[in-house]
Formats: structure tokens, sequence, C-alpha cells
């Protein structure tokens, strides 16, 4: 580009030279005698040869000229692209920011650093070092920089590297097999582990219901002392050493007992090596049966806890809330000892004279006992269960069916205790549909009240060979003048797979146990009818006992009422 600008002029000027020297010839020629044409025509085809080169020449520059310019136009644009993707003026601000920052922080510097000068004494001079000994000084250095280093690293090393995220091992534990002698054990272990903590609950009720008068008065005016003059946690520490003190001497052996309550060695029967089928069954469900309370009273207090914090039961989580606040309050108020000083005096009359009213006087503590009358309101989730399903079916039944009337055959088949209003508000259904329906019954015939859910059992009819018509799964009720049993396979609109026992047509009823290999008396109840060749067997009751106490008062009850058919036949 810069070539053909640089050409044009010498172009121009070569045009003009042979301009002049055509001119030249051409008057030469007229002035000069003897010339002909042919000189002229000569001087004008090299004028006609140097114009047209000079015209090739400068259109030949203005091209290139052009071509420059658009270059030169695609690299502002590509200047003027670069220059906003990589914001040029953004970036020229925040250096000028940080260089003013940096100005700012040296003149700081400089000042802070003329003020110590100014402000220290004048020192000597110091002598300058050989280099030989900056040398050995520096080595010496890292020797105890690399030194100090490794001690750290064996010292804390470790737990520095503990910090580190590391993905968590998922290791599956070995399980035990089932083991009768294993079983047994565990249970003698987890009962000789919490003989301690029972002995120390037992003492402390002991102390509480004064069941030694002169051991629970020294107590009691040793802790109250103790509480006035704020000795309260001293106290209870000197407690515990003393307590580890005899321990200690005990695990010498020592003969030492301190006990209110006469401690009582239960025999320990030794382990047997061989157990039949028989016994390794009843000690499972010996087992079974602890872990089914233990594990009931733990759940019934966590869903009491649960309950009164959820305001489930808004009476009693409201004197709770006023409780708090009450407290909160004090606490903001008064000063800590003396909170402390009050809460040790409640806690003494409390633990020594009002638990012992309390116990002594069962009305008295229904009456004005608050805590105690409050956890015992507050609900289970299984009862808040049954209360939700009874109101559910009480407004079913009241939108279905509205009885102005109520007949005398009906009022004869309310129980004791409850009224008209109740009874006729009350229904009771199975998961199918309404009670009376399902069995083809009247309407006054309702489940009793200890049987209102039924129980749970099989049904075995011994005179079937089908398997499927030999035991059948359901629920069995009793009412006041039947026994009514539900299978689970039947249809609700199919009921020919239920059964209904007259409780005036059974002969006998007994408990019985279906397998006699097992332990036991059973779970299963056989009840022998006309009807029937063999006894019918509802087995596998969880209930039983239960069952077998209601089926057969109210068989009682109804033979000491009404005459049996055999006899009024004789």
């Amino acid at each position: 580009m810069i070539w053909a600008g640089r050409k044009q002029p010498a172009a121009m000027a070569r045009f003009q030279e042979t301009t002049k020297v055509a001119t030249l010839l051409s008057r030469s020629c007229g002035s000069v005698p003897g010339t002909g044409r042919m000189e002229r025509r000569m001087a004008m085809c090299k004028m006609e040869d140097c114009t047209f080169d000079s015209f090739e020449m400068l259109y030949s520059g203005t091209v290139n000229k052009i071509k420059s310019h658009k270059s030169n136009l695609n690299l502002k644009e590509e200047l003027r692209k670069l220059r906003e993707e990589t914001n040029v003026d953004s970036l020229r601000q925040e250096l000028e920011k940080e260089r003013s920052k940096r100005i700012d922080l040296e003149q700081k510097m400089n000042e802070v650093l003329k003020t110590r000068l100014e402000d220290s004494p004048p020192q000597p001079p110091r002598k300058q070092q050989s280099p030989s000994n900056n040398g050995t000084d520096k080595q010496q250095k890292e020797v105890w920089s690399s030194r100090l280093q490794k001690w750290l690293h064996e010292r804390f090393g470790v737990y520095i590297e503990d910090f580190r995220f590391q993905p968590e091992e998922s290791t599956v534990e070995a399980e035990e097999p089932l083991s009768a002698k294993r079983l047994t054990e565990n249970m003698r272990r987890l009962k000789r582990g919490a003989r301690p903590v029972t002995n120390f609950l037992r003492n402390l009720s002991a102390l509480s219901n004064w069941h030694s008068v002169y051991t629970s008065a020294i107590a009691f005016i040793i802790y109250m002392n103790a509480a006035w003059h704020g000795w309260a946690i001293p106290m209870f520490l000197f407690l515990a050493i003393l307590r580890l003190s005899l321990n200690y001497l005990i695990a010498r052996g020592w003969r030492i007992q301190w006990s209110i309550v006469p401690e009582v060695s239960e025999p320990m029967e030794p382990p047997k090596e061989d157990l039949t089928v028989s016994e390794k069954f009843q000690l499972v469900l010996d087992v079974a049966q602890k872990a089914q309370n233990l594990f009931g009273k733990m759940a019934d207090v966590l869903e009491k806890i649960k309950n009164l914090f959820m305001w489930v039961q808004p009476e009693s989580t409201r004197k709770l809330y006023i409780c708090l606040w009450m407290a909160f309050i004090t606490s903001c108020v008064l000063p800590y000892k003396l909170m402390g000083f009050m809460m040790g005096l409640y806690a003494g009359i409390k633990f020594f004279i009002i638990d012992f009213l309390f116990k002594s006087c069962p009305k008295l503590r229904d009456k004005y006992d608050t805590p105690f009358i409050v956890w015992n309101s507050l609900p289970t989730d299984p009862q808040l269960k049954e209360r939700t399903n009874a109101t559910v079916s009480r407004r079913l039944s009241g939108s279905e069916k509205v009885q102005p009337v109520v007949s005398r055959s009906s009022l004869a088949t309310i129980p004791c205790g409850l009224s008209r209003e109740e009874d006729t508000g009350r229904s009771h259904g199975t998961k199918k549909g309404a009670f009376h329906e399902i069995f083809n019954l009247p309407e006054s015939e309702r489940p009793l009240a200890v049987c209102e859910n039924g129980w749970r059992c099989c049904l075995i009819n011994r005179d079937r060979k089908m398997p499927t018509d030999y035991i059948r799964n359901g629920v069995l009720f009793v009412t006041e003048n039947y026994l009514c049993f539900e299978s689970s396979s039947s249809r609700s609109s199919s009921s020919k797979k239920n059964k209904v026992i007259k409780l005036v047509d059974i002969t006998d009823i007994q408990k019985y146990k279906v397998l006699s290999v097992l332990p036991g008396s059973g779970m299963g109840i056989s009840i022998a009818t006309p009807s029937t060749q063999k006894p019918l067997v509802f087995g596998a009751m969880i209930h039983r006992d239960e069952a077998f106490e209601a089926i057969f008062t109210q068989y009682m009850k109804i033979m000491t009422t009404t005459k049996p058919p055999a006899s009024a036949e004789l």
C-alpha cells in the first residue's frame, strides 16, 4: 500500500515530461524546414504511448489506494470489536483504582514509619557482619524450621488429615444367627446391667415414700439446710465422690451395703446346655412379650411428649406454654442466685412432702397434682386414631340414618352406663359396610364394647376337606345374641363365607390348643353346635383369654335368662 502511494507522484512527473518533449518536438519540427508528416506522427505516437502508460499507472494507484482504505476500515472494525470484547475501558478504570489504592497505602506506610522513627530513640549503628556469618545463620534457620515442621507434622498431622473430605465406607456388620443360648445370655446380661439403675430408683422412691422415717428425716434436714445456704450442687458432687469411694472399697474386697430398701437376691438358674424345642419356643415367646411391653411403654412416652409439644391437646399444651412464659419473665427479673434458692427449696418440698401426700392419698393426687393429670390426659397415636374413627363413624351414622323412634327391643339391648342418645349415636361397622347388613342381623345387634374392633383369628372348620374352606382368616365379633365371624376373603355383595352362630345354639365352649407340640395353653377357642359334627375352632388369637371370657360371660348370661331348646322339648 505504501509503495503504491509513493508510485503515483512518479507517474505524474513522467507524464508531464513526456508531454513537454512531445510539444518541443512538434514545435521544432514545424520550425525546421524539410521535416515531414512522418516525424509528427512519430511524436504523436510517443505522446500517446506515454499518456497510456501514465493513465495505466494512475489507475493501478487508485485501485491500490481503495484497497488500502478498505483494509484500514476492516482493521478499525476488528479493533473496535476487540475493544468491546475485552472492555479495555473498564480494565483501565480498575487499574487506575488499584494504582490509587497502592499510592494511598504507600503514603500511609511512610507516615507510620516516620512516626515510629520519631518516637523511637536513636540506636547506634550496627556492625556489618561478614558474609560467612550470614550464610551460617541462614543454614541454621533452615535446619530449625525443617525440624519444627517435622515435629508439627508428627504431632498434629494425623488430626489435620481427618479434616479432609473422605467418602464414608458403608460397612455391613455381620449379624449373629438366632440362638436360644445366646438369647438367654443376653437377657441375663441386660438384667445384671440394669440392676444398679433399678436399685438407685428404688432407693429414691423409698426415700420419697418415707420407707425409713429416720433416714428420710435426716436426708430432708440435710438437703433443706444445703439448699438454704446455697450448697445444693456441692452436696450432690460430694455424694457422687462418696459413692465412687464406696465402690472402690467394694472392689477391693470390703463388704459394704448401704441401701434404704434391702436388696432381694434372685436365685440364679444355671444355664441349660441343651434345650428342647418347646423350651426354645417358650423362651422366644417370653422375650417377644417382654420386648413388646417395653417397646409399647417407650412408644407411649415418646408419643405423649410429641403430642404435648405439637398442640394435639390444646388444654395441656396451653398450661405448659403459660408456665414457660412465667419462667422466662422470672429469669429476666430475678437474680440467678435467688432463682436457684427458690428452685432448690421447691424441689426438696415436692420430693419429700408433696409426693408423699399424693402417693398416700390417690384422690387428692387425681384432683390437685397438675403434672400427673396433664400427663395422664395426653393421648397416644392409637388413641387419637380411635377418636377420629369414632367421630367419623358418628358423622356417617348421623347423616345416613335418623331414628326418631326407638323400639323397646332396642332399648333392651342398650348396655349399662350408656344413655339413649349415646347408644343411638354410636355406629359399629366393619371394613365392608354396616355390621347388621354384613351378617343379615337386626339393627339392634351390635358388637359388645369389649370387641368393637373384633379379634383377629382364623376359623378352622374340620368338617370341610377343601383347603379354601378348611381355614379362613377373618375377625370375630360378639353381640348380645350372636357370635359373628367375618371372613377377610368375602366380598361386600356376598356373605357366604361369613359365619353367624346363635349363642343359644352353642352346646360347648372351651379353650383349645391347635398344636399340642407347642408350649402353653394354646391360642384357640373351640365351639360346638348341633349343626356341626366337629367343633369349630377359632385359632391364632392373640387376645384369646380376653375373647374367651367375653364370649363365655355373654353365653352364660343368655343361658340363664332364656331356656335352652333341649329343656323346652323335654
